[in-house]
């Protein structure tokens, strides 16, 4: 008789507990935040007026409406997981943002109307899962990345007239899946670009458009920031800021990074990261997948707001030397993947015409619901109840491949959304 696999006996030991655990938060986090449950996970998230919009493992683009719960629009055409989502103008400059672009596990990008749900373009992209989309509005150009270490660079131009997309340039220097994007445009046909990988790495591109004809975007390298050990999740630029979230446990803002290209022929270095003192990392217990700056938006508060495992962490940043935790919440019953302003907009009881404008946080998790947060409330939060000795938390276990997934989905898919999600 063959003697029994312990490794196996304790792995199915610790899906007991964390089954059980999961179970026992799903129970007390019920009612907080307002939930709103959705069929699939949200993997992004924008929040436009009172209305956010999904993008989904379940290959639907949700349009929901943050006052009632309700959806109001299932935009479908992909034909796996939808990773990533932008707007544009199509008019430029008009500010209605009338134009959806989505990227897909199934390889494509794909341009919506998004009052009709028509699918304006579909366009081969990536030789992989598209990871993320950039829509840089005054330059007409929109930039993908995906599993494929790649870069494309695509006119935006001529978006609309039904046709898939034109490439106009790429980079190919990531050596692992480019996760992360963003951008500052410094002229009407430059701009200075952001982009992040699996290992960590983010390297800083002086972008420009070249006078041929058709016009492409050629990058010179500026340097590369080397400061996290492993998966950039997150990444926001402002105000001379470039904040980070990482897997290995830490969020980082480095100030105004690369700010003018290195000199014609030189390699780029890390040089500057390094010899240039960084504030110190924010310290997190577990791998921090998405943070929202508020100094960076309208509100322009010296707050941070990170999502690290399935809680809501809230630091005052006006000193980045000493970062200040304010407080946690307990937020979900699974981790946090997107945390997003909502200038919640309601009418005046008793006075007709009157809008009160109210800044909300809106937060997305693999426990499959989005949550709803008064900023006033994240800030103080109420004392949490008192617990009894029988329902306090099991000891937290690795998540397991079934309980990260939904159903639907191939092989293939859960591999990666398992990679994707995982906690190391």
């Amino acid at each position: 008789m063959q003697p029994a696999d312990k490794s196996n006996l304790l792995r199915s030991e610790a899906e007991l507990l964390l089954e059980k655990a999961r179970k026992d938060k799903a129970e007390r986090t019920k009612d907080v935040g307002s939930p709103i449950e959705i069929a699939g996970k949200a993997l992004a998230i924008q929040v436009r007026g009172n209305v956010a919009w999904i993008a989904e493992n379940t290959t639907v683009i949700r349009k929901l409406d943050l006052e009632t719960g309700k959806t109001l629009q299932l935009f479908k055409g992909h034909t796996a997981p939808v990773t990533s989502l932008a707007f544009l103008d199509r008019t430029p400059g008009s500010g209605k943002e009338d134009l959806l672009i989505t990227g897909s596990w199934d390889q494509t990008i794909r341009v919506w109307d998004v009052e009709t749900k028509e699918i304006i373009s579909t366009t081969s992209a990536h030789s992989d899962f598209v990871k993320a989309l950039l829509v840089i509005p005054s330059l007409r150009l929109l930039v993908s990345s995906g599993s494929d270490k790649i870069v494309r660079f695509w006119d935006l131009s001529t978006v609309a007239d039904g046709q898939p997309l034109t490439s106009v340039g790429s980079l190919t220097e990531h050596t692992r899946p480019v996760e992360s994007l963003d951008a500052r445009a410094t002229s009407d046909t430059s701009a200075v670009l952001y982009t992040a990988d699996t290992m960590g790495i983010i390297k800083v591109w002086d972008i420009k458009k070249d006078d041929g004809t058709p016009p492409r975007w050629q990058s010179t390298l500026i340097e590369e920031l080397k400061h996290h050990r492993t998966r950039v999740n997150d990444m926001v630029h402002g105000n001379g800021q470039l904040w980070t979230a990482s897997t290995d446990e830490i969020v980082q803002v480095v100030p105004d990074p690369a700010p003018t290209p290195a000199p014609s022929g030189s390699a780029a270095s890390d040089s500057t990261a390094t010899a240039t003192k960084l504030p110190p990392p924010i310290q997190h217990p577990a791998p921090v997948r998405a943070l929202l700056p508020l100094g960076l938006t309208p509100l322009a508060e010296p707050y941070l707001l990170t999502g690290a495992g399935d809680v809501i962490r809230v630091f005052d940043v006006s000193s980045p030397e000493e970062p200040e935790l304010l407080a946690e919440v307990d937020a979900h019953w699974h981790d946090v993947t997107a945390l997003r302003l909502w200038m919640r907009k309601s009418a005046v009881e008793g006075a007709p015409g009157a809008v009160k404008v109210e800044p909300w946080i809106v937060s997305a998790s693999l426990d499959g619901t989005i949550r709803r947060w008064r900023l006033s409330e994240l800030l103080q939060p109420p004392p949490p109840p008192v617990k009894k000795a029988e329902d306090e938390k099991p000891p937290q276990a690795q998540v397991t491949l079934e309980e990260t997934l939904s159903s639907g989905m191939t092989e293939e898919e859960e591999r990666e959304l398992a990679e994707l999600m995982d906690e190391d």
